[in-house]
């Protein structure tokens, strides 16, 4: 008897808390499609979230706090914040709920602290949204545009206008791209509505228009007859790759700045929250987001270089196989990658560890790298092999990461994971750059030797890297709490 009261508690509480996530969706949906205030928890994402899976990043939690966050903690929150008048901005609900935890804060004094967490958030400038327009529609396009879709709110920050293929624009066309764009054989179907409008020669996504534009090169377009106008052209095709050829973009009419999605030759190749401040966007029009290889492991070396300093050390990134690889055996320019992508490892170049260099100066010549493409479609590894300035342990080091994670300008970049049963497979849909992976740390017993593992989602966490660069270079940066 006393086994199935307790079993009917059980059922209860959960039921409990099922009903709070309701309540808090229904929040986070207003904040984020009526005033642009998206809420994330601890870094991830809960905007058109399921309830088990928002209840489930709650029982995560514990590996950041003395115990996990409660649903109704961040409830608390949530509906206090419905009472500020919030700009647009990113905001971790999850921090807050930690810091109001820490800080000892009684339920009643919840609207009080969150008007003095949140405050610059009530003071902040909205900025004018800006067009973008993609050219190219591969791997990164496709989730560049889901992503800039689900991000468009009520219109503010970064609006997808048109994107550019080489394809003729009919309706057979167009429905073969609406159909990649709605199913991802790697990152599942699109939360939303995707429609071709073949009198427009555009898709209708979640109600936005957008036009598709068929170009042989950048200077035949005009995309004023669009009504686009000083656009942030980002180039998916790799077509590409140095300032010369970048910047044909700009001879078309209504386009302004332009991004790389891919290492760059001879303009700034930057990692956000790594190396962002270098530029100057009043200045500079073509910019590169760098590597997804660059982007994951720019962050770990960062505080790796501060903290102890790097006399030297190698890179060996495992990495999923690539669209350039041959499906069965056949010709490449390259060596090995003739080989059948899905049945080999692959030995081949990467260039991280020149590509480091332009965005940590202090580490040129310092790297040497190597790349091996596995069979798996996605996801990747970088192992750092690295000799230090100074002694370390594998407790301080792994502590000094999960800091950086928590708190500072690598928030965004890097996630701590302290889970010893990690697989690629795991990672897969992360929005940061890098999961380091704690448990698979080594240092020598001198503590000058260290080897260290990340992970990366090379196509989810680096869209996630070029929006965030999107934004910095559009000038439409909105407030975030981390």
């Amino acid at each position: 008897m006393v086994q199935e009261h307790a079993f009917e508690q059980e059922i209860k509480s959960y039921k409990s808390r099922q009903n709070a996530t309701v309540k808090l969706i229904e929040i986070i949906s207003n904040l984020w499609f009526n005033r642009s205030v998206e809420l994330i928890f601890f870094r991830n994402q809960i905007v058109d979230r399921r309830v088990s899976h928002i209840l489930n990043l709650h029982q995560a939690s514990k590996e950041l706090a003395d115990r996990p966050i409660s649903i109704f903690e961040t409830l608390q929150l949530a509906e206090a914040m419905q009472h500020l008048n919030l700009a647009p901005s990113r905001i971790d609900i999850g921090k807050l709920a930690l810091k109001m935890r820490m800080d000892n804060i009684e339920e009643e004094d919840t609207l009080y602290f969150i008007k003095k967490e949140l405050l610059p958030a009530q003071e902040h400038r909205s900025f004018e949204p800006k067009d973008v327009v993609l050219y190219g529609f591969g791997r990164i396009g496709r989730l560049l545009a889901r992503e800039l879709i689900s991000k468009v709110a009520s219109g503010h920050q970064l609006r997808l206008r048109a994107i550019v293929t080489r394809d003729n624009i009919d309706e057979k066309t167009l429905r073969k791209r609406a159909n990649l764009l709605q199913s991802d054989s790697i990152h599942g179907e699109f939360d939303g509505i995707v429609e071709v409008d073949i009198t427009k020669e555009s898709l209708i996504i979640n109600g936005t228009t957008v036009r598709f534009i068929s170009a042989k090169s950048p200077e035949e377009i005009d995309y004023t007859k669009y009504g686009i106008k000083d656009a942030l052209i980002i180039d998916n095709t790799g077509a590409f790759r140095d300032d010369k050829e970048l910047s044909r973009h700009l001879s078309s009419k209504g386009a302004k700045q332009v991004l790389l999605t891919a290492p760059g030759k001879g303009i700034p190749n930057i990692v956000y929250g790594v190396n962002n401040d270098m530029i100057n966007t009043k200045k500079d029009n073509v910019f590169s987001a760098a590597s997804c290889t660059t982007n994951a492991i720019s962050p770990i070396l960062e505080v790796i270089q501060q903290k102890w300093g790097i006399v030297h050390g190698h890179i060996e990134t495992i990495h999923s196989y690539t669209n350039d690889q041959n499906l069965v055996d056949n010709m490449h320019k390259k060596s090995r990658r003739g080989r059948a992508a899905a049945l080999n490892m692959v030995i081949t170049e990467t260039g991280a560890g020149s590509a480091v260099a332009k965005v940590l100066p202090k580490l040129v010549g310092k790297l040497t790298s190597n790349a091996i493409r596995v069979p798996v479609p996605n996801g990747s590894l970088a192992i750092l092999k690295l000799q230090l300035e100074k002694s370390t342990s594998v407790d301080t080091l792994n502590l000094s990461i999960k800091e950086s994670a928590l708190d500072g300008p690598l928030v965004e970049q890097i996630k701590f994971s302290n889970n010893d049963e990690l697989v690629s497979s795991d990672i897969i849909g992360t929005t940061t750059a890098s999961v380091f992976d704690a448990p698979a740390t080594i240092v020598s017993d001198d503590g000058k030797n260290v080897v260290l593992y990340v992970w990366y989602d090379n196509e989810y966490g680096y869209t996630h890297q070029v929006m965030r660069l999107a934004r910095h270079i559009a000038g439409v940066r909105r407030y975030t709490y981390y």
